[in-house]
């Protein structure tokens, strides 16, 4: 292929969960008192060598994360992939779990949405949303399976979860957009 033949490769656009991301492993990083080469250190005994060049581009989102890279990120931050993935945002109102309730966040491929039902969401507690117009019965099925579909089988059940039971029998309760499952 000839020089002039070539295209220039495009900008990587980074979205609000790459941001989301970089904020919070910057954030674990220096809670955990550690530098930019302590962390890189920790990552490749992880077995994900990220220089610590690398490690400072990913904080100031010069740098794509993959997910193997934020698996790794979170083993070595020793915090649930999901504290990466989602905002820290604990001012305001809270719920009964200590979640806000009306700080909002942009999740993406969702958009913006209350913290409190992301989290819930990420926990595999509740869908982000549900389809509008629905009955109170198509939304427990909406429900129903969102449950059984976001964890194994085995463990749904080895946690005597009985909500998809709840759902089946319409025992939804109220949640900041919708309906939810406590």
């Amino acid at each position: 292929m000839t020089d002039e033949k070539r295209q220039p490769r495009p900008a990587v656009k980074y979205g609000p969960t790459a941001s989301t991301v970089a904020d919070n492993v910057q954030r674990l990083r220096k809670r955990r008192e550690l530098s930019i080469y302590q962390l890189s250190a920790a990552l490749r005994q992880a077995g994900r060598p990220i220089t610590p060049a690398a490690v400072g581009k990913l904080e100031r989102q010069e740098r794509q994360v993959t997910v193997d890279d934020l698996m790794a990120l979170a083993v070595a931050l020793d915090v649930s992939p999901v504290t990466l993935l989602l905002p820290a945002n604990t001012r305001g109102p809270k719920d009964a779990n200590g979640i806000p309730t009306q700080a909002l966040t942009e999740v993406t491929g969702a958009g913006e949405v209350a913290v409190a039902d992301a989290w819930r969401w990420a926990w595999c507690e509740d869908p982000l949303s549900y389809p509008e117009g629905e009955s109170d019965e198509e939304q427990d099925r909406h429900l129903m399976d969102f449950l059984l579909n976001s964890r194994p089988i085995g463990l749904l059940s080895a946690q005597g979860d009985d909500r998809v039971m709840s759902a089946a029998v319409g025992s939804r309760k109220k949640r900041s957009d919708g309906p939810s499952m406590d």
